[in-house]
């Protein structure tokens, strides 16, 4: 199992997530727990579309850290 770390901003409309560790893996909702169901099942179906088209599945490579002002 692979922990991958997941950006999720507020926006005009709802909610948008993306992992930077996964190239094009984008998910939207209008609430903060739909984005969080969405993002989950984008990152699943991403992952297996790359492994049955024999492509790597990337290796989890950020982080995060707060820095306080």
């Amino acid at each position: 199992m692979k922990n991958y770390l997941i950006v999720i901003e507020k926006t005009n409309t709802g909610y948008s997530a993306y992992s930077p560790d996964i190239d094009g893996c984008i998910a939207t909702g209008s609430t903060k727990e739909e984005i969080h169901v969405n993002i989950h099942e984008a990152i699943e179906f991403h992952l297996e579309g790359l492994q049955l088209e024999g492509y790597p599945i990337p290796e989890p490579h950020t982080y995060i850290e707060y820095y306080q002002v």
